[in-house]
């Protein structure tokens, strides 16, 4: 076998092997969209919370884990506008999505409640920016008469 022969069947080699082992090594097909959030205030553009989002047969869930708060602002509020079971709950540990399944490269078909007025939303979600940001879009009746929010992957 000639050099220019066996130097290509070596690199060729060296080539499958590299790919085989980043294959090995490359992470389980994981859930972009589980994990902390931090949602931002429309208007002051400051944190508000922090979500934990989170997997359970197939669907998504998210639970206030957090609240940025003023120090003369109650801590720890209760859903005074929240309905049924919800009503008077501490906010802080409550689950406002639910149910969201997976459709193509977003997260629909579930619902999110806005704990300042007690509403319920239909709901969907996409991870973008490289997993970086979670584009949450709540809205009634269909998707265009609805709002959109930019929550930001928490530290």
């Amino acid at each position: 076998m000639n050099a220019t022969r066996w130097f290509g069947l070596a690199s060729l080699t060296l080539l499958l092997a590299s790919n085989a082992f980043a294959e090995d090594k490359a992470p389980a097909a994981t859930n972009a969209a589980v994990g902390r959030w931090t949602t931002i205030d429309d208007e002051t553009k400051k944190p508000k919370s922090v979500i934990a989002i989170y997997e359970e047969n197939g669907k998504l869930y998210g639970k206030i884990e957090k609240l940025f708060r003023e120090p003369k602002e109650e801590q720890n509020p209760l859903c005074d506008k929240c309905e049924g079971s919800l009503k008077n709950q501490p906010i802080i540990g409550m689950t406002i999505l639910r149910d969201l399944k997976k459709d193509d490269d977003e997260w629909s078909g579930g619902s999110i409640l806005d704990p300042a007025n007690g509403k319920t939303y239909k709901c969907k979600v996409a991870v973008e920016d490289g997993g970086k940001k979670l584009k949450v879009r709540g809205y009634v009746g269909m998707s265009l008469l609805g709002r959109t929010q930019y929550w930001v992957r928490a530290e």
